[in-house]
């Protein structure tokens, strides 16, 4: 009988286990069908392509409103991110899709090292007028350190300037690119910052609390709009993040919660 309720116990703690999994990957899956829309606007619509354009034309009326009227003794430059902003990552997207999946460590850096992500509409064009200009080009992108060499090889690829380690600023630890940003500042003046997300122009923007940054943005419009051009990207990023009270290590299930209690009805 003792034999008989121990095995009736394991049994159960195992499909327990087992519908635990399920519910997991079921919820991972629908998290990753969720992306498919964002993901085919940014590979097929007209649209995508055009507010690119316009992102980086703005962003050469910027630069040179701020050429013609810089007193600055330091030579001028500018600040890209990397990923959503000069390359585009969206067939990583897709993979992810087609395999019910969502973002994990492994399978990024996987796609890296393969470096064949597409320069975005208007970024090399952008960034070698920026040169013509004599305004140097750093990029600073959350890629890790560890995939510098396939994020140089990849940017060689697409034709852009200043593919190496001495203008191009990989994460170390921390994704906070506050430090590497005051670098730059240290011997040049920096023009222009772009990216597909706040904190590539300030890190204050990483916080958004419960309205998920809107008066943030709103407080600060006119110094966003004078010094940082953004790059639209539906398909990830911080406002994300924000929906999950900054917690990517939520559970699918109460990310999934999460995201249906984020829609204004």
């Amino acid at each position: 009988m003792k034999k008989y309720l121990l095995l009736l116990i394991i049994a159960s703690a195992c499909s327990a286990q087992v519908q635990t999994q399920s519910t997991e990957s079921s919820a991972e899956e629908e998290i990753s069908k969720q992306l498919g829309n964002a993901v085919l606007w940014y590979q097929r619509s007209a649209e995508m392509r055009l507010a690119y354009y316009q992102a980086y034309q703005y962003g050469k009326l910027l630069l040179d409103n701020k050429l013609a009227n810089s007193r600055n003794s330091k030579p001028p430059a500018i600040v890209l991110d990397i990923d959503e902003t000069v390359l585009d990552n969206s067939p990583y997207e897709a993979w992810l899709i087609n395999n019910g999946e969502t973002y994990k460590t492994e399978s990024w850096k996987k796609w890296t090292s393969e470096a064949r992500a597409a320069a975005l509409p208007g970024a090399l064009e952008f960034v070698t007028y920026a040169k013509s200009r004599g305004v140097e080009v750093f990029y600073i992108s959350n890629r890790t350190v560890q995939e510098l060499d396939a994020t140089l090889k990849n940017l060689k690829r697409e034709n852009f300037p200043n593919a190496s380690d001495a203008f191009v600023m990989l994460k170390t630890s921390a994704s906070d690119k506050t430090e590497r940003r005051e670098k730059v500042l240290e011997t040049h003046n920096v023009m222009v910052y772009l990216g597909d997300n706040l904190t590539d122009f300030s890190e204050e923007f990483a916080d958004r609390e419960s309205d998920m940054g809107f008066k943030l943005v709103d407080n600060k419009k006119d110094i966003l709009l004078n010094n940082f051009v953004m790059l639209p990207n539906p398909m990830y990023g911080e406002w994300e993040g924000a929906i999950y009270d900054n917690n990517y290590g939520l559970s699918d299930e109460i990310k999934l919660k999460k995201r249906k209690e984020a829609l204004i009805r």
